[in-house]
């Protein structure tokens, strides 16, 4: 009880917050999710890798993140291919479990639970985590409607790739950014999370109950909360990655599903009802899961 009570429950009060302003006010949350993907999130990404000393353990989490994103998205088509889906469901399915809420739930969650030392790794998998989403996120979002072609052109309009891109430039030459350039980029990257945090409680109060399709919700949340932490779990295994890294990755496998991948399906139009079905419920079974996986982990 004392780890969802120090390390669950601050999260689930910030997601409330969103929940009743929603509720109350009947806010229209496209315009903030456009600021919060073209604006904050880019800002907080440059941040990150501007500040960021790199490492061999850096490399780790990048093999591991994409040798978990291949392993789910091939799952859902395999699923898929079984059950005769179409490619737009297969892509909401895809954009559900593939990517996992290593931002707005699992970075605090992982504070909380692991201090300033996890959270240093935590903000770099959430980083990593939000340039997947930038691109193959985006991707699959807009392919199911609009084709490879429009896809991959709305993929080279996500800013954060880019400032991504950038940091690790500046990085690397060790070139400086101005102060009160980079003060302004630092005051914004602060209001990233908070915000997604309460965008999702925003778009999790707009979720209406029934007629959910629930034969693929079922797949995804169990794709998306257990044996996505399973796959995690393994592959840790096989790496020489420092013990609390391992500990990090596997906590971020077990993430509901991603609320930037809800912005997208809302941004987009690519079946934001079963995207977002997926995440309330995901976003409710994390409760109890993430506080047992944590007391097994240690």
């Amino acid at each position: 009880m004392s780890i969802f009570i120090q390390v669950v429950l601050p999260v689930i009060l910030i997601f409330a917050v969103g929940y009743l302003i929603q509720k109350v006010k009947k806010v229209d949350i496209r315009p903030i999710s456009t600021i919060a993907i073209y604006v904050m999130t880019p800002c907080l990404v440059f941040k990150t890798f501007y500040e960021t000393e790199l490492n061999n353990q850096y490399v780790y989490m990048v093999v591991f993140s994409f040798v978990l994103m291949f392993i789910l998205i091939a799952l859902c088509k395999v699923y898929t291919h079984i059950r005769k889906i179409d490619m737009s469901t297969e892509n909401a399915l895809i954009l559900s479990t593939a990517f996992m809420n290593t931002g707005n739930y699992g970075t605090p969650i992982i504070l909380f639970a692991y201090g300033e030392a996890g959270f240093e790794y935590a903000i770099s998998a959430m980083v990593l985590q939000s340039i997947l989403m930038n691109f193959f996120g985006v991707y699959y979002a807009v392919k199911g409607k609009a084709g490879i072609r429009i896809a991959l052109r709305a993929v080279a309009k996500m800013p954060a790739t880019y400032a991504a891109l950038l940091a690790l430039l500046l990085n690397a030459t060790n070139l400086t950014v101005p102060s009160n350039l980079f003060g302004t980029i630092d005051l914004i990257s602060d209001a990233a999370i908070p915000m997604v945090m309460v965008i999702l409680g925003m778009q999790l109060a707009m979720i209406k109950w029934g007629n959910f399709d629930w034969m693929n919700i079922t797949f995804s949340v169990m794709l998306r909360m257990f044996i996505s932490p399973a796959i995690a779990w393994i592959l840790v295994q096989f790496m020489p990655i420092d013990p609390l890294l391992g500990k990090v990755l596997i906590v971020s496998a077990a993430m509901p599903s991603a609320a930037t991948i809800v912005m997208y399906a809302v941004q987009f139009q690519a079946q934001p009802k079963l995207v977002s079905s997926v995440t309330l419920i995901t976003t409710l079974i994390s409760i109890p899961t993430v506080t047992i996986l944590i007391i097994l982990l240690g």
